[in-house]
Order: C-alpha cells, then sequence, then structure tokens
C-alpha cells in the first residue's frame, strides 16, 4: 500500500504540469519519489515502534525485523528519525519546496500519533480519519512542481484536494477488505477494526458506500482533463462498484465470500485510474473546460 500511495505522487506532479514533462520536470519527479520514499520508510519504521506490542499478536505482522528480534527498538527509532531529517532536507533543498517537506512532517506526526497511537486502538473509524496520511503523497507531489513552476501559472490546488480525496475515500473499502480476511488477528490484538465490532453485513455496507464516495469524487476531476481520463474514471469506477455491491450481495445471503478479492481490485483500482490520469496529463489533449469555456482556475 505504501509504494502505491507513494506512486500517486506521479500523476499528481504530471498533472499539476500537463504536457509532456522537459529533463527538468523528470528530475523533480525522481527527487520527489526519492524525498518521498525516505519520509515513507520513516513512517512505516516509525509505526513498527509503535505497534511492536500488538504485532506480536498477529499473524500477519509477526515477520516484521522488530518482531523477530533482527532489529532493537533504539535502532529503528534512530533509523527512522535519520529517514525523516534526510526526507525534510531533501525535498527542501533540492527539490526546493519547503511545504512538501512540511507535508512529509505532517504526514509522520498524523500517522504515528493520531492514527497509530490513539485513533486505532479506541475506535472503527480509525482508517477512515488515520487515511488522511496516506493520501499527503499527491500533495507532496503538488508542491513540488508548483514550487518550481513559473510565476503567473495559477497552482489550482482544488485538483490536488480531489486527489487526496479519492485516496481518503478509497483507504477505507480497501483496508476494511483485508480487515475481513485477518479478522481474528485483529480481534486477537484488541484493533477494534470495522469487521471486528461490526457484523459482516454492516461491514460491508460500509465498504459499498466508501467505494461509491471514491468513484464519484473521481468524477470531479473530469473538467480538469479530456475523454482520456473520462474513459478511464468510469471503467474502473463501474468495476469497482460492481465488485464491491456483490461482496456486499453475497454476505448479506449468508454466502461464503473471498473479501481479497476486493482488496487487490482496490489496488488495480487506483493504480488504473492513476496511469489514466498520468496518460491524459501527458498528451494534453483538451480538456473538458477548455471545449466549454469554462474556468477552473479559482483555487
Amino acid at each position: 500500500m505504501i509504494e502505491l500511495l507513494l506512486v500517486a505522487a506521479i500523476p499528481a506532479m504530471l498533472q499539476a504540469q500537463r504536457g509532456l514533462p522537459d529533463l527538468q520536470q523528470l528530475l523533480l519527479i525522481l527527487g520527489t519519489l526519492i524525498g518521498g520514499w525516505m519520509g515513507a520508510a520513516a513512517a512505516n519504521t516509525f509505526n513498527m515502534v509503535a505497534d511492536y506490542d500488538i504485532d506480536q499478536k498477529m499473524g500477519r505482522t509477526r515477520a516484521r525485523p522488530l518482531v523477530r528480534h533482527k532489529v532493537t527498538k533504539q535502532k529503528a527509532t534512530v533509523f527512522a528519525w535519520a529517514m525523516l531529517v534526510i526526507s525534510v532536507l531533501w525535498l527542501g533543498l533540492l527539490c526546493n519546496s519547503w511545504l512538501a517537506a512540511l507535508f512529509i512532517v505532517i504526514t509522520n506526526w498524523f500517522y504515528i500519533f493520531v492514527y497509530t497511537k490513539w485513533l486505532k486502538r479506541r475506535t472503527w473509524q480509525n482508517v477512515i480519519w488515520g487515511g488522511a496520511a496516506g493520501c499527503m503523497p499527491v500533495l507532496v507531489g503538488w508542491a513540488v512542481i508548483r514550487d518550481n513552476a513559473q510565476d503567473g501559472q495559477p497552482d489550482m490546488w482544488w485538483q490536488a484536494i480531489v486527489l487526496f480525496m479519492i485516496i481518503f475515500f478509497w483507504t477505507p473499502p480497501h483496508t476494511w477488505a483485508l480487515a475481513m480476511k485477518y479478522r481474528d488477528d485483529y480481534a486477537k490484538a484488541e484493533v477494534p477494526m470495522l469487521p471486528v465490532i461490526a457484523s459482516p453485513v454492516e461491514t460491508t455496507r460500509q465498504i459499498l458506500l466508501y467505494t461509491w464516495l471514491t468513484v464519484i469524487t473521481s468524477l470531479l476531476l473530469i473538467p480538469a482533463a479530456s475523454w482520456i481520463y473520462l474513459v478511464a474514471a468510469i471503467l474502473t469506477g463501474v468495476v469497482f462498484i460492481a465488485v464491491a455491491t456483490k461482496l456486499h450481495r453475497d454476505v448479506a445471503r449468508g454466502e461464503e465470500v473471498k473479501p481479497l478479492r476486493l482488496f487487490i481490485l482496490s489496488n488495480n483500482y487506483l493504480a488504473l485510474l492513476f496511469i489514466g490520469l498520468s496518460v491524459d496529463a501527458v498528451v494534453n489533449l483538451p480538456t473538458l473546460a477548455e471545449i466549454l469555456g469554462w474556468n477552473i482556475a479559482f483555487f
């Protein structure tokens, strides 16, 4: 998941500066990915330190280095801080965007202290609000491009916010589908994931709701893109909703289900949607707003 969300920065950066990227932009994309990777490594390591106690109780996390005593908590913490500091300096100095560096700091703080240490262990809404940390790569990527753009070009941050919200709404069905598979693990660790505290029918109802919200939100970006993204958003959205609907109906009928199918499909959905946006941005055909004469540079 971390890798997929990190790569989400690429379509954001391409959309922030539509057209075939030049060498400078390609170097910015590469630099942002490296800086973002280090920031994600910091967050992931901080998370393993914070979750050390419950990781020992869950089958799917027992292979983690800290649980197997391959790395001490102290050394892992030092590594995490090193990655965070280097990431901030990398984005601020080499990518010329202290705003992107600030987003990395906010991501790590929110992921560890708001999600891992607070929400994750106290409420079933943990992945709803905690998932905001995983949405930050699009803001990081957008910030780098806009901070390096020529003066006078509209920043159009509303597009970055839409991309943020796509991932925000996508995270719950993606995570809950996985949690359905590992319900007993979460129950043993006393983590109140939705499948642990709610019935399977209610869980899949919430999955379907957030799937719809994800697809509807993806359509908000259509005015800023061409027919390429339009087709990608509609086709992938229809499939995503169809699979989520089938899961809910099968659970309601008491049939045996395989929630991992939706989990895998959700990964493919987000990847194909963002590939469609990337291709659309690089090809740079007239956008729907340009064809209709709409002004979308309001924010």
